[in-house]
C-alpha cells in the first residue's frame, strides 16, 4: 500500500501578500509558502540545500524564488535550481479550500 498524504493548513487566504513568501515548520518539515498571484500558492522545501538559508524569506521573481543568503534560485513549480542542478528542492502540492491554504505532505 502507498503512503497516505495529509493536508496541513499553513495560512489563511490573503495572509501572505501576492509576490511574498512565508517560512514555517509543520511537523518538523521546514516549508516556504509563496503567494504567486491569481489565487495560486506554491510550497517548497523551506531550507536552501546550499547552506540552509530560509527560502520563505527570499524574493519571488516570476516563477523563481531566490535564497536571501547566497542567491541560489529555485523554480517554485518544479524545485529545480539553475545555479546548481544537483541542489533542487522538494515541491509540495497546495490546495486552497474556502479561506485556508493547505499543503499536502507525504
Amino acid at each position: 500500500m502507498g503512503t497516505v498524504s495529509r493536508l496541513v493548513r499553513v495560512a489563511k487566504v490573503g495572509e501572505i501578500p501576492v509576490g511574498r513568501g512565508k517560512s514555517l515548520e509543520v511537523e518538523g518539515v521546514p516549508l516556504a509558502v509563496y503567494n504567486v498571484g491569481g489565487g495560486q500558492y506554491r510550497a517548497l522545501e523551506g531550507s536552501c540545500p546550499h547552506e540552509g538559508g530560509p527560502l520563505g524569506d527570499g524574493a519571488l521573481l516570476g516563477d523563481r524564488v531566490v535564497c536571501p543568503w547566497h542567491g541560489f534560485d529555485f523554480d517554485v513549480r518544479t524545485g529545480a535550481c539553475d545555479v546548481a542542478p544537483d541542489l533542487s528542492v522538494t515541491v509540495y502540492p497546495v490546495r486552497v479550500t474556502n479561506s485556508d491554504v493547505l499543503v499536502e505532505l507525504p
